[in-house]
């Protein structure tokens, strides 16, 4: 990596493009860029992480505040990246900012967890996560309809609060389902970004209708009087000081800091089912006038997607009680923190239309997962793609394919290890283990707006960060308050997160030096 920061970042800020992306197919406009921002959000997560999230806050008020704290911080962050995106309109996006901005060691510890864990390991989870839903009309496809058992993981202690394994690992009907979508939209996007962006398009459409559908029948369908008058009496209730470790907030240190510890660790939840809004900037090299469609795809995508969270979660608030019985009859028995299998989004359709409800809702979720899987898949690739560029990835990912110009190979090699991921009980638990290391990875990549902003003054900026430098600095303060909430509530979640981060780093040090001496010979 002999190449310097400055000369790297120069094309990219000047009127040329760099060689690397002249061989990408800008396919992508300002509406398939937006759909690729709200498509890779939204997912399973809206539909089911409420229900754990309002038994962590018990309050109906805090579980709105979660949401909102979310939907700060993912916009603001949507801004600030808007800012390195028109400045650096290149294929691999974040990646590419770490890069110039720290260094290529930060950028590649960077792709090397979102390859390991964040980005299959998402995919993984939302393609099983359809094949849970699609056995709602077929029972036969479920997780304990073995096709081929191959062994169940003891548990391993690291800790007395840190435990890994403990599943079954094996093919089942269920996770089938998953490599099936997998396998089909990895093959699908080697035939073009066009093609990719319209499956992209026609699926992004369809489930933000279905969210806003469920919004607009709650609203004029579903109100239920006996549920409002429970949950918003006592909105702010503050019970969630005395649970799941705010009580010494609470105590120690008053009820204002116990409320926001039990806000940043209801933060697992929520970050989960709004992260991924970056991916769009993986695929910078193939948008149409990126300087402008980027930061306006960033901002517009996630603006929709938060006030639509949002509402749902009123909604939800609407239909069921907040608090419930566990092993209530009835689905408004259950509530919200008890609604089965935490799918609240189906439990608030089945209270309104009944069992005609709970299946609609679960179409819903087909079609919202199933296009989540593909702008997973189609962004993700990209990043490897120019990893491989720097050498610092295996070098066939680099390569595209002939006539439909995509990085056939890096989707390829994507779709072999989330398929591996498919066949493992371990990608939900990863899934929380990283979230740490992802908040860790926004608060350097936000950080390094400031030093390109200090190193490179006179460098062409096409858009400028809203707020800067106040709002920036503002989320890089609440998200490392929240980091450091959950090394204290959440351990099992964070340290295997750190550690999977830092194994990148001899890993790095071995291609390296292999990619230097390649280029001395």
């Amino acid at each position: 990596m002999s190449t310097s920061a400055d000369t790297r970042i120069a094309p990219a800020t000047g009127s040329a493009e760099p060689a690397a992306n002249s061989e990408l197919v800008k396919g992508l406009g300002l509406t398939s860029a937006t759909t690729l921002v709200m498509g890779s959000m939204i997912g399973s997560g809206i539909f089911i992480v409420s229900a754990e999230i309002a038994r962590e806050v018990n309050s109906p008020g805090l579980l709105i505040m979660a949401w909102a704290v979310t939907g700060f911080m993912t916009i603001v962050g949507a801004l600030s990246y808007g800012e390195l995106a028109a400045m650096m309109p290149k294929a691999g996006g974040q990646y590419v900012y770490l890069r110039e901005s720290l260094g290529p060691l930060w950028g590649f510890l960077y792709g090397w967890t979102l390859f390991l864990v964040i980005q299959t390991g998402t995919v993984a989870a939302v393609g099983v996560a359809f094949g849970k839903f699609l056995g709602h009309f077929f029972p036969s496809v479920s997780a304990t309809n073995w096709i081929w058992h191959i062994a169940k993981v003891p548990e391993w202690h690291i800790t007395s609060q840190i435990t890994l394994g403990g599943m079954d690992v094996g093919l089942n009907r269920q996770n089938l389902a998953g490599i099936v979508v997998v396998i089909f939209l990895s093959v699908l996007n080697v035939f073009g970004i066009r093609l990719g962006a319209a499956v992209q398009n026609v699926f992004t459409i369809a489930k933000v209708s279905a969210l806003a559908g469920l919004v607009l029948l709650g609203i004029f369908v579903g109100r239920n009087p006996k549920a409002i008058a429970a949950n918003f009496t006592d909105f702010w209730r503050l019970g969630a000081l005395h649970s799941a470790g705010g009580a010494d907030a609470g105590v120690l240190l008053g009820p204002f800091v116990g409320v926001l510890t039990i806000l940043a660790v209801a933060q697992v939840g929520t970050l989960f089912s709004a992260d991924a809004w970056n991916n769009v900037t993986f695929t910078a090299g193939e948008v149409k006038n990126p300087r402008r469609n980027l930061p306006l795809s960033l901002a517009m995508g996630t603006g929709v997607v938060i006030a639509l969270y949002i509402a749902a979660n009123f909604i939800y608030l609407g239909v069921l009680p907040f608090t419930g019985d566990p092993h209530g009859a009835t689905v408004f028995a259950r509530g919200i923190q008890y609604a089965t299998s935490d799918r609240v989004g189906t439990a608030v359709m089945q209270e309104m239309f009944g069992s005609r409800g709970a299946a609609l809702m679960a179409v819903a979720i087909m079609i919202s997962t199933f296009g989540c899987c593909n702008g997973l898949i189609l962004s993700g690739a990209r990043v490897y793609y120019a990893m491989a560029k720097d050498g610092l990835f295996f070098k066939s990912t680099g390569a595209l394919h002939s006539k439909y110009h995509t990085p056939k190979n890096a989707l390829i090699v994507q779709g072999i290890w989330t398929c591996i991921l498919c066949l493992s009980g371990t990608y939900n638990d990863l899934l929380n283990y990283v979230i740490f290391a992802v908040l860790v990875f926004y608060i350097l990549t936000i950080a390094g707006l400031f030093i390109l902003r200090y190193k490179q003054p006179q460098a062409e900026r096409p858009y400028r960060a809203v707020g800067y430098p106040v709002l920036p600095a503002v989320y890089i303060v609440m998200a490392l308050f929240i980091d450091i909430v959950l090394l204290r509530y959440k351990p099992q979640y964070t340290w295997p997160g750190l550690i999977i981060v830092l194994l990148g780093i001899p890993v790095y040090l071995i291609w390296s030096r292999r990619t230097a001496a390649a280029q001395a010979a």
